[in-house]
């Protein structure tokens, strides 16, 4: 089968963006270390960083806060509409504070997004601890203060009832919605709770229900719901014991898979009962798995282990901490570190996305929903 190329993605991405341009003029993102540019950094009350190298190291050469080599899924979509990436929610408050912007936010979108949040508000929220483990301690180091989901939504709220942005902003924007890995790790990882997997993912599905309805109230009216990948299989799963490098896994994998199927219904369901709302859910599970099934296809020589890390399978510690390692051909891996997608990876997932049929998103693509005038 032939080799995916990058310059394939990049032709597809040029012919394809042309029209979707001028109908969507903004991203509006909300979620957690899958899409954070970088909050967690203008966030001195977080432990949770990617603000160092090598992070950033492949496209922006520098770490931007982004917890991978290069750009999100986020950033190529904006590339795709041909606007300007959005900057984190925290550091455009604090150039309007210095007075190096207009008292009118930026017309391109806001990054709400915040590393280690869940859709879950109590996930990873104000703990601390000194224990010895790498991934807790990467969580709960010091301090832990997260830009929780509800908080998120309050800061654009604020916003929209400040008429700080403009309506037609909204009514012209994608609004992106990603979340719930942290909260089924924690479930298995550090969580003490009585709960049972099932009304654990019912209780994440209802958060999600709250916030697409709140979100709609403000005036949001396109909006792409990106279901959870398989958890079960990044590389920090060897934190936990008896750990296996050759499978996932599997009670992880089924909780994201229960949670998506939750998440799906409800998209389904909220597009019928809500005048004027168009909403998609992205297959993110189901395409990362068909990325791990053919690695030759798409440019990958390891689907299992992280570019940068440390330890068995790169999944003892974090990237850029200790005494991690970094790989030569980022673009050949899956992972960039213990959790996290290379830019590579976050390029296939845009471009089925963008795309592709209704096995990766559905009930239509992002260029359908970008380019149809409703």
């Amino acid at each position: 089968m032939e080799k995916f190329s990058f310059f394939s993605l990049s032709l597809f991405l040029f012919v394809s963006s042309a029209a979707a341009a001028g109908n969507i003029q903004a991203v509006f993102t909300f979620g957690d270390s899958i899409f954070d540019a970088g909050n967690n950094h203008f966030n001195p009350n977080c432990s949770i960083q990617a603000d160092f190298p090598p992070y950033g190291q492949s496209f922006f050469h520098h770490p931007t806060g982004r917890f991978t080599n290069g750009r999100t899924v986020t950033d190529f979509v904006s590339e795709l509409l041909g606007i300007e990436l959005q900057k984190p929610y925290l550091e455009v408050e604090q150039e309007i504070a210095k007075g190096n912007l207009d008292k009118l936010y930026p017309q391109n979108g806001i990054n709400f997004a915040s590393a280690g949040s869940g859709v879950l508000n109590d996930t990873n929220a104000n703990f601390v601890s000194k224990s010895s483990n790498p991934f807790e301690a990467f969580f709960h180091f010091t301090k832990n203060e997260l830009i929780t989901i509800t908080t998120q939504l309050q800061q654009f709220e604020s916003l929209v009832k400040q008429n700080k942005i403009e309506k037609r902003t909204i009514e012209r924007a994608f609004f992106f919605f990603e979340s719930g890995s942290n909260d089924v790790f924690q479930y298995y990882f550090f969580s003490e709770t009585d709960t049972d997997p099932k009304a654990y993912t019912e209780a994440m599905v209802e958060e999600a229900k709250r916030w697409l309805e709140q979100i709609y109230r403000l005036g949001a009216r396109r909006i792409s719901v990106f279901g959870l990948g398989p958890v079960g299989c990044v590389p920090a799963r060897m934190l936990f014991t008896n750990a296996s490098a050759d499978a996932c896994h599997e009670e992880m994998n089924q909780m994201a898979q229960r949670y998506n199927l939750g998440l799906e219904r409800l998209v389904m369901g909220m597009a019928k009962q809500y005048p004027g709302l168009h909403v998609t859910y992205g297959a993110t599970f189901d395409t990362v798995m068909m990325l791990r099934a053919q690695p030759q296809r798409f440019g990958y020589s390891n689907v299992s282990s992280a570019c940068c890390g440390e330890g068995t399978l790169g999944g003892m510690g974090q990237c850029g901490v200790g005494e991690y390692t970094v790989c030569d051909k980022p673009d050949e891996f899956l992972f960039w570190d213990f959790f996290h997608p290379t830019e590579h990876t976050y390029s296939l997932l845009t471009k089925a996305f963008w795309g592709g049929d209704q096995k990766r998103i559905r009930p239509m693509n992002l260029k359908t929903l970008a380019t149809t005038v409703y």
